[in-house]
């Protein structure tokens, strides 16, 4: 069944779906990780895309950007697509020296003022968990590949730019009490949670508050390789 913004049939995703927020990181995943590559969506270039990985097939999908993209998307994997597994795989900013660019991240936990949550199905809490199956296949695969991926507290943000009078990011790390920031994991574990799926977040450290580096935005979707193997072996192990 095709929905307003996926024109792919049932049992055209697998039952694990990557999902990155750019169109063009779920193509390069497809082009250059899984085999006997499908095309199954194309609607507003929210590219989806389904193979196998190591003979086990895995979908990947683009998610676009913020929390209410997402959240349309990752819904309607999970509602009307039978797929049980959703893992992010974006890029964020860091709020602390311990973790610098291009370092692995898996969120332990995603804190967010957004009211996704309150106006989708009721949750009143400010900080959503991922899934413990996931996590923990996560963190073992790190450990046999050898990748040092940080656990680390996300920071969901409904707001890229804000004004100066709100005292930057220092004040809101403070506030919220959190390692990095990035726009979507809280919406995504909120629809985990509340239709019965699991869900996680890895991340790539794309640029630093406390440095001021960064990785330039057309090198992020071929620049986060490590990730997303992690993201492939920890599919392939659910």
């Amino acid at each position: 069944m095709a929905t307003p913004h996926n024109e792919a049939k049932k049992g055209d995703f697998a039952k694990t779906v990557l999902m990155p927020g750019d169109p063009l990181r779920a193509k390069f995943v497809a082009e250059n990780f899984l085999e006997d590559v499908k095309c199954v969506n194309t609607v507003r270039n929210c590219l989806g895309f389904t193979g196998t990985y190591k003979g086990v097939p895995v979908s990947v999908m683009a998610s676009g950007m913020g929390m209410p993209s997402i959240g349309i998307y990752s819904y309607e994997l999970f509602a009307f697509y039978d797929v049980e597994n959703i893992i992010r795989i974006g890029s964020a900013g860091s709020y602390t020296d311990k973790l610098n660019v291009l370092d692995v991240v898996i969120a332990e936990s995603a804190f967010s003022n957004s009211t996704f949550a309150k106006y989708t199905n009721g949750v009143e809490e400010t900080t959503l968990y991922p899934s413990k199956k996931i996590n923990d296949v996560a963190i073992a695969k790190a450990k046999e590949l050898g990748i040092d991926a940080k656990l680390a507290k996300v920071h969901s943000s409904d707001q890229f730019y804000t004004a100066p009078e709100m005292g930057g990011w220092k004040a809101v790390k403070e506030r919220c009490g959190c390692d990095c920031v990035e726009m979507e994991s809280f919406a995504l574990f909120n629809n985990a949670n509340m239709l019965g799926k699991n869900a996680t977040c890895m991340l790539t450290i794309s640029d630093s508050f406390v440095t001021s580096e960064e990785i330039p935005a057309e090198d992020r979707q071929k620049s986060f390789t490590e990730m997303m193997k992690l993201a492939l072996e920890t599919a392939i192990a659910l």
